[in-house]
Order: C-alpha cells, then structure tokens, then sequence
C-alpha cells in the first residue's frame, strides 16, 4: 500500500513527541533545580560513553527553530513534557517564574504555527530533592504531582486543551527501581509495588486538579507503554512467563485506571499491595477523555529459571525478523493484535486512543550532499500505520497517532548512540537535517487533507 492508498479520518490528529530531559540541555539554568536523571549521569559507567544531557538538541535555546520544522512537517500537534524541577525545583513550593515563561513561550510559538500543544506532566525527571524524601515510595510524592500540575495548568490552561498526566508508569518503575537501569537505578525486585501504586495514584490526583482548574472541553489522558507478550514456545513454562508479564506490564499499569482494580493474580507473585489504602482506586480510576498507546514491539519471553525472584527471562524473538538499532523485533502485526486486545479486555471502559509514541532506531548516513536516507524508517513507520488502519477498520476507535520522535536525542541509558528522530541532529554543531522519513511523513499527512 503506497502513501496515497494510506488514508484516515479527516479530522485524525498527526503529530510527533519528545520529552524535556532528553532534548532541551541548559540543565544548570534560569533557576531549573536537578532532577534523579541528572545525579544518574553524573555516576560513571550508568549511561553509554558516559554521555550526559547537559546540552542534549539545545532545544530550550533553539525552539523556535524546531517549532518551524513542525510547521513544514504539517503536523498537527507536537508532543512534549514539562521538567517538573524547572517548575519546582525542589518539587514542592512556590513556582520558578522563568521555568513557567519558557513552556509558556514554547505554547505560543506552537500556536502561532498551527501545532497544538501536547505537554506531558511527568516523563521520568523526578525532581531530586523529591528522591531524597523518598521518591516515589513516599505517598507525599503524590501530593506534590497534584500541586504541580495545578501549577502548570493555571499558567498554560488558557492555550493548552490536551493533557497527559504521566509517560509510561511501567518503564519508570521496573528500570528505575526494580532492576535500576534507569533512574533513579534502584534495584528491587518485585518490591516495588508502592511505586507503582503512587505513579497511578499521583495521576487520579493529577486529573482531577486539572479538571478543576482547566476550562470545559479540556482533554486528559495518561500515555503507557503496551505490547503483547508472547512466549519462546509452548511449553507450559514459558506460557505462563509470557503470562506474568502481560499482568505486570499492561495489566497492572492499565486494570487500575480503566477497571479500577488490580489483577488478582499478583497474589500469586506474593506482591505485597499494603500501600493500597482505601478509596485509592477510585481516586486512580478517574474518567480519561482518551489513552495514550506507545507501541514499539511484541515482547518474547520464557520460563525463567526456578527459584527465580520472577520466572520470566527476555527471548530472542524470530530469526525471521527484522531488528532496530536497540535490538527491538520490527513485527508491526503485533501493534493491530495489541489494539484489538484492549477493545476486547476493556469494552466500554476503554476511552478512545491515540498512538503517543511509535518509532524506530536505525543507523543513519548522512551522504556527500548531506542527505540523509533512511528507508528502514519510513518502512517501519508504513508497516504501524498500515496495522493501525485495519485495527481501525476492525472497529477500534484512534484519534490520532504521534511519531517517536521529531529530533534525534539523548536516547537515556543508551546515550546518543540510537536515533529515532525524523530530524537528524549533529550534536556537535546542533545542525538540524531532515531525514528522507521527515519528508515521507510530510507527504503522508499532507494526502489525509
């Protein structure tokens, strides 16, 4: 199917996302405070070659030039996060003025544009000072997110009418405090119930602070990282690893928030819940005006081994299959099997979707003439929107669809090696190329209108 053929809705949203910590640099300014991200990279040896976001895509001097390459892009939304430490640098208290005048910038220029603002609450950035109290083990934590997102709603509501709450609760729990790969590099096991119980429950509280503060006809959400999982063979072990981990991966980050419980089977993981308190899930389960899908791969799992702390271990995926650059399997048939398992598992429940993050990483050569082809790119991304059209088609209702990611950035633990981005960016002179994928996307929406 070519790009004319791919066609959606009129009115279907088009956009790109970031987040702050891993493209706006100027850490140490106008009063930002330092965040779990920062202290994790100043420990050597934590993240590839030792690399830093200290400057990252310098887009928090340089957003007026990437915001004008969303305009050529034609998207209609861009997707970002707000650092809650330039906000409060400490996570608690009164709000940093230049923290609040740089997003409010940001909106204005996006609108100016044409591209609707999407900022995200939380995306990973836990202010330290708030770490050192506990983080998000201590239930304060939640009351602090609450204070701040009514912080930023007052200052960004009047311009701003979709909202995300948090970015992949999953992710943040289990690399930063259950294996410790990511900040703020816990390594916990299954104990890290509470973490998980807090993130939700910061955003129910999150939600309804925005609802109070935030005019009629505003839209929140909450964007999770889903896939399913899928066992090495079928062994009964490694079914019932594939299992475990669609309930502490999709499950248990989504039953909450739609269902308003947890799944009953975490008792068999003996997982200790003494953090749940009464009327907490009502709290989590807030109405959601839409959910945010971030789709990249299919999971592959099998039995791990006995008297494991968890009896799942990673599998390598089919031989068949194509690889990105950070080893992920490209199996887009597994994006449309995902989208039709949350309409079947949430029915009613489930609030219409908008794909928040999809992407790939691959290797990019930026030839004599300074092009950049990316081919690999442009048919991972045609592959998702294909699989994405026959979910559609199947009856599941998505608003909208954001590629990972405008700019090539700072890519976590992996350092600046992966690029996701439509935009190629040489760190070294912070040059902005667009890759051929940009110009493919560009098309693309450009034949929906």
């Amino acid at each position: 199917m070519s790009v004319n053929e791919l066609r959606f809705p009129r009115n279907f949203l088009w956009g790109v996302s970031t987040s702050a910590y891993q493209i706006e640099g100027a850490l140490g300014e106008d009063g930002r405070g330092p965040s779990i991200w920062d202290t994790f990279c100043s420990e050597s040896g934590r993240i590839a070659n030792d690399d830093t976001a200290g400057t990252a895509c310098d887009h928090y001097r340089r957003y007026p030039e990437d915001v004008a390459l969303m305009a050529t892009l034609g998207v209609d939304a861009y997707r970002f996060s707000i650092a809650w430490s330039r906000i409060q640098p400490n996570g608690r208290g009164a709000a940093n003025p230049k923290g609040l005048d740089f997003y409010s910038r940001l909106v204005d220029e996006l609108l100016a544009k044409g591209v609707d603002p999407t900022p995200t609450l939380f995306h990973w950035d836990l202010p330290q000072a708030l770490q050192d109290a506990g983080g998000w083990f201590n239930r304060d934590t939640t009351d602090r997110f609450a204070e701040f997102a009514r912080i930023v709603a007052e200052r960004l509501g009047d311009r701003v009418s979709r909202w995300i709450t948090h970015n992949e609760t999953f992710e943040h729990t289990v690399l930063g405090h259950a294996i410790g790969t990511h900040a703020p590099g816990r390594q916990l096991g299954l104990d890290i119930f509470p973490v998980v119980h807090h993130l939700l429950l910061s955003h129910g509280k999150a939600v309804q602070v925005l609802r109070a503060a935030l005019p009629a006809g505003s839209r929140i959400g909450i964007a999770q990282s889903m896939a399913r999982t899928r066992p090495a063979s079928g062994r009964i072990r490694d079914r019932w690893a594939a299992h475990l981990l669609e309930i502490l991966h999709l499950r248990m980050h989504t039953d909450p928030l739609l269902l308003g419980r947890y799944p009953v089977e975490l008792r068999l993981l003996g997982v200790d819940k003494s953090a749940l308190l009464a009327n907490d899930l009502a709290t989590i389960a807030q109405p959601l005006d839409f959910l945010g899908v971030n789709f990249y791969n299919p999971q592959y799992v099998r039995g791990g081994p006995k008297g494991g702390v968890v009896p799942i271990e990673a599998a390598e995926p089919p031989a068949h299959l194509e690889r990105t650059e950070m080893g992920w399997p490209v199996d887009a048939d597994g994006f449309s099997e995902l989208l039709l398992y949350l309409r079947k598992r949430y029915g009613a429940r489930l609030p219409p979707i908008l794909i928040t993050e999809n992407g790939a990483a691959f290797p990019d050569i930026v030839d004599a003439q300074g092009r950049i082809d990316d081919p690999r790119r442009i048919a991972y991304l045609q592959a998702h929107l294909q699989a994405l059209r026959r979910a559609m088609d199947a009856g599941v209702d998505v608003r909208g669809y954001f590629v990972w990611s405008l700019l090539d950035n700072f890519e976590w633990a992996e350092g600046y090696r992966p690029r996701f981005g439509l935009v190629h960016v040489d760190y070294a002179t912070q040059k902005r190329t667009p890759k051929a994928s940009f110009d493919w996307y560009r098309h693309l929406i450009a034949v929906q209108r």
